[in-house]
């Protein structure tokens, strides 16, 4: 019954997606789909409403749309243009000083805003003219922006690692959250490593100011209000002061003083902006969620995991293989679809096989989310990679060539992360979360 069901799943889901359904109601026809052989399509079609409907009446689910509410303010209330001033005070003149400001204020910006695509459209056009006038190639300037801009979906507050936990049945938020830190700043390391080394062979000059401790102060003081909404939110979630729900609703009043009040670089008239673009993906999101509900639903009455992980043990029985054999996997299909509806399909498929395994499921959601956001600037789909290609008015085919260069650093961080779990759990374990 498993392996009819999954045929099914997938052959329905495929058409669907292939004739340009949405990918929510392709999920949902996929997982009815697999299921009518077996069950009446009157219990089928009640059941899946019945499931939409739990899936969405949960409490913590209120946390996404006020982070996402809260980084579209972010992303209007200046907060770009201070992040880059730090970095750039912060790395001096070292060699592609501009490349390396690129990559450290995509990390910061991309974990406030909580966006990609946002922050390589955001940092990459503030910094795109600098690399200009110092002679930087356009192509690996697009490169840098695109490659490093997804690190800040690890890095909380993170609607990927909040999704994930509600998919995986509860997964500790803060755990999750404190667990994101030090692979977000792996993976942009990695990618500076691969930045110095490309500005040494093309013999790119640091530029702009000369590293001081007054000009870096100065710089720090005039980003300190976005910077401290990381620390107030995540703070106040860690040592449980509130819940990540709560400290989402926090997010957007902070946003929203910094933005309209302070910076008052946001009308009435971009905040009603704001909140139909945040309803629109908060919708699509949740939609999202609770659709996933009938595939966790469908894959745990036919058995599908199971048969899954049996055939994964009749190929090999070592932990290390088969964490190899599903990153293959989740690197594959994130080339074609985005980081949510991934993280909706493959939890349920995967988490009770790495869990039999004794493999932490906070471990697991990190080395997932990482290796889905590598789909992020991977084509053929690579959403966030085609922003940063057309803010760098480069193309496809000539930033290509230096991509490989950072999937290179991007690959050896995911096999860090896969295979020494303290990277993931160390934080979590200090704090007393795990």
């Amino acid at each position: 019954m498993a392996v009819q069901s999954l045929l099914i799943m997938i052959l329905v889901l495929a058409l669907l997606l292939i004739f340009g359904v949405p990918i929510a109601i392709s999920l949902a026809f996929s997982a009815i789909a697999a299921i009518l052989p077996t069950l009446a399509g009157d219990i089928t079609l009640v059941t899946a409403a019945q499931r939409i409907f739990s899936g969405t009446s949960t409490f913590s689910l209120l946390a996404i749309p006020f982070f996402v509410l809260a980084g579209n303010i972010m992303n209007q209330g200046g907060i770009a243009r201070r992040l880059v001033r730090f970095v750039e005070a912060l790395v001096g003149r070292v060699p592609g000083s501009l490349l390396l400001t690129n990559i450290g204020a995509n990390a910061l910006f991309g974990a406030i805003s909580g966006s990609a695509a946002a922050s390589a459209a955001a940092v990459g056009g503030m910094v795109r003219e600098g690399q200009e006038e110092a002679g930087y190639d356009r192509a690996l300037s697009a490169a840098t922006n695109g490659s490093s801009a997804p690190s800040g979906l690890l890095i909380p507050p993170s609607n990927a690692l909040i999704t994930y936990s509600l998919v995986s049945g509860g997964t500790s938020v803060a755990a999750l959250f404190m667990a994101g830190y030090l692979p977000g700043l792996l993976w942009t390391f990695m990618c500076m490593i691969v930045g110095i080394i490309f500005a040494r062979k093309y013999n790119y000059t640091g530029t702009g100011h000369a590293f001081s401790w007054k000009h870096l102060g100065l710089t720090f003081l005039d980003a300190l209000l976005p910077l401290s909404l990381i620390i107030v939110v995540i703070g106040g979630i860690v040592i449980g002061v509130f819940t990540a729900t709560e400290g989402s609703a926090i997010a957007v009043v902070y946003a929203l003083f910094i933005s309209m009040v302070v910076y008052r670089a946001m009308s009435f008239k971009d905040l009603v902006n704001v909140l139909v673009d945040s309803a629109e993906t908060s919708g699509m999101v949740v939609f999202l969620i609770g659709v996933s509900n009938i595939l966790s639903w469908v894959m745990a009455f036919t058995g599908i995991p199971q048969a899954i992980a049996e055939a994964l043990l009749s190929v090999t029985e070592s932990p290390l293989m088969i964490m190899l054999i599903i990153n293959v996997i989740l690197l594959i299909a994130g080339t074609f679809m985005d980081v949510t509806p991934a993280i909706l399909i493959f939890t349920p498929i995967f988490l009770p096989i790495v869990t039999s395994f004794g493999i932490s499921p906070i471990h697991f959601g990190i080395i997932l989310v990482y290796n889905l956001c590598i789909g992020n600037v991977t084509p053929p789909v690579g959403n966030t990679l085609l922003v940063a290609i057309r803010v760098g008015e480069s193309s496809l085919a000539d930033v290509m060539p230096y991509m490989f260069g950072y999937y290179g650093g991007i690959l050896l961080g995911l096999l860090l992360v896969t295979y020494i779990p303290m990277i993931s759990l160390w934080l979590p374990g200090l704090m007393g979360l795990i």
